[in-house]
């Protein structure tokens, strides 16, 4: 099976894996089969059928590695220009309050850099850039702790699901209990 981006090797990994397969190519120069090869460098028989059809190809330049499976969106340039805006905060872009969500982000790419992005791939690139998601440190001062008390005190019981019963029960909450269990837990 394939994946994406390499594997998701690091580079010492990906290089490591290119040398096996240059090591194959050089069994491909010498006439061996595909199963020899194989053995030797333990790997499946098909990926040395796809490694030779390459090579056949291409030769050895085409067992390289050819980089990323594809380039971010955007760059660090690209990033560059966006992270003053990201510091400046969010009011300063026209926002109401001073959360950036992955969506405002997104909307602030689109419109800045031209580029569409998904909720995801905004967190890649921001995580990528080593932003994280963090937390207010304190309240909010527009926090009114009396609505908050009396929220608590009147609604918090009406919507929380009922305490369940104690005593004796069964395990099957759709299945009526048996005699013998009716019989001894009346």
């Amino acid at each position: 099976m394939r994946y994406a981006q390499g594997g998701g090797l690091t580079p010492q990994g990906q290089a490591a894996r290119e040398q096996v397969r240059m090591r194959a190519a050089d069994g491909f120069a010498r006439g061996e089969k595909n199963v020899e090869i194989a053995k030797r460098l333990r790997v499946s028989a098909r990926s040395v059928e796809r490694w030779r059809r390459s090579w056949r190809e291409g030769g050895r330049q085409a067992l390289c590695i050819s980089g990323p499976a594809k380039r971010p969106k955007v760059g660090d340039s690209n990033f560059a220009e966006l992270e003053p805006l990201l510091l400046n905060g969010a009011i300063a872009q026209g926002w109401t309050d001073e959360r950036w969500t992955l969506s405002r982000v997104r909307v602030l790419i689109a419109e800045r850099l031209g580029v569409s992005l998904s909720v995801r791939g905004v967190w890649e690139l921001l995580r990528r850039h080593g932003w994280s998601c963090r937390q207010p440190a304190r309240r909010a001062v527009e926090r009114d702790e009396a609505a908050v008390a009396g929220w608590v005190k009147e609604t918090w019981p009406q919507a929380k699901p009922p305490r369940r019963r104690s005593g004796h029960g069964w395990s099957s909450r759709t299945r009526p209990p048996s005699r013998w269990a009716q019989s001894r837990f009346p």
